[in-house]
């Protein structure tokens, strides 16, 4: 889509900015300051889920805490999982009993098949716990909720199913069988249970999902659609549309996280070179895109109609920077500085909040969706569980070189 004058003289002041400092004095994020921070501000907000008894998802557009849906909410299994990490950081049992509990408040959505967000529910939170405490009643609740899972995955197309189209907004858009760049980050769930269970099942369907992505969902300079419908039948592609972002052929911040983050773990479980090249692919066109802002705290969507001047996503930055760490490990190309540099940025006034501040979230500036006008300039849980997983990944890897 055409550059606008004003993003043009955003990128031109980005580059100003960037060269008119040392990168060595840019990326030295405080890693122990700002998880011991976390700590205090989860603190904080857990005596608020406490009292309500309901998981935080984000503050309403007046101001007002919201909490995660009773239903189902894919969002419900970040702040167990932020528990979990601070429970590896500190080792205080208070924040393994909080995870715990607020976990077992959605267990019984093991067994939903009307969602594809299983993955980021329950192996960001039972998952996390199963791998700091190896209890096999969490064990057995992620292998039931990658059951779930798997019966949406559709062997003519090679995906698994994102949303059902016979009710809500979904059933407007004229989709036969969506399937979202997000849902590359629910194929974790399935390499673990592979692992754990050393069932074949689940890693063949999350290879599957992962190549039929990889070749329908990315466009030749690696920015990758929203949303790619297909034919149940025929597994062509019927739609390549967006839900979220500006247009169907903008490029969605968080999107191109996902995308990253996604074929990062893909690698991780694979070792398959498609899967890192792809990877580093879409880091490259993330780092280098011409309206990524000086401090690489993204716009909602890079092709926003009034850029500089609209909503950043903090939760797209913090995905990004976790990513980069890891694939960072795996690759001969350096992303940990730009990671250690997002980090830096998201850790400064302008991002992370004061103490009791921010109705104790974390990080400020994220953006849920704009077309729904939902959540947009608010917190978001997940923003700050990523941040957190990055902290906590950026720690151990200093931690080894000790």
């Amino acid at each position: 889509m055409r550059i606008s004058f004003l993003k043009n003289l955003g990128f031109i002041l980005s580059i100003v900015s960037i060269c008119s400092c040392s990168l060595d004095q840019t990326t030295k994020p405080g890693i122990t300051e700002n998880l011991k921070f976390a700590s205090k501000q989860t603190s904080l907000l857990l005596k608020t889920a406490e009292a309500a008894q309901k998981i935080p998802r984000t503050i309403t557009a007046d101001g007002h805490m919201h909490y995660t849906r009773d239903g189902f909410d894919w969002t419900e299994g970040f702040f167990p999982g932020t528990c979990w990490y601070l429970f590896e950081y500190s080792k205080d049992e208070k924040w393994k009993k909080a995870a715990s509990h607020f976990q077992k408040q959605f267990e019984s959505h093991r067994l939903m098949p009307f969602y594809h967000d299983l993955g980021f529910v329950f192996n960001c939170s039972y998952g996390n716990g199963y791998r700091l405490t190896g209890n096999e009643q969490f064990k057995q609740t992620l292998i039931e909720a990658g059951n779930t899972l798997i019966t949406r995955f559709n062997p003519n197309v090679g995906c698994i199913r994102s949303w059902d189209v016979d009710k809500g907004w979904q059933s407007k858009r004229g989709w036969e069988f969506p399937v979202i760049i997000d849902n590359m980050m629910n194929l974790e769930l399935l390499f673990e249970l592979s692992q754990i269970t050393e069932d074949d099942k689940y890693r063949k369907v999350a290879i599957a999902h992962a190549n039929t992505t990889l070749k329908n969902h990315f466009r030749e300079d690696l920015s990758s659609y929203h949303v790619i419908d297909y034919d149940s039948i025929t597994g062509k592609v019927r739609n390549r549309h967006t839900a979220q972002g500006y247009a169907h052929e903008s490029e969605w911040a968080r999107g191109q996280a996902w995308g990253v983050y996604g074929y990062t773990l893909c690698y991780r479980y694979t070792k398959d070179p498609a899967y890192l090249q792809q990877a580093e692919k879409i880091a490259e066109y993330i780092i280098n895109h011409p309206d990524m802002p000086s401090d690489h705290i993204p716009y909602w969507d890079y092709d926003a109609p009034k850029i500089p001047y609209e909503p950043r996503d903090a939760s797209a930055a913090a995905i990004t920077a976790s990513a980069l760490i890891e694939l960072d490990t795996y690759s001969d190309k350096n992303y940990l500085t730009e990671a250690k540099f997002i980090l830096k940025n998201l850790s400064s006034e302008s991002y992370l909040a004061k103490e009791g501040e921010n109705h104790n979230f974390i990080l400020k500036h994220s953006v849920g969706s704009i077309p729904h006008n939902n959540e947009i300039d608010v917190p978001l849980n997940y923003a700050d569980y990523y941040y957190i997983e990055a902290l906590m990944r950026l720690k151990k890897i200093e931690d080894k070189a000790i």
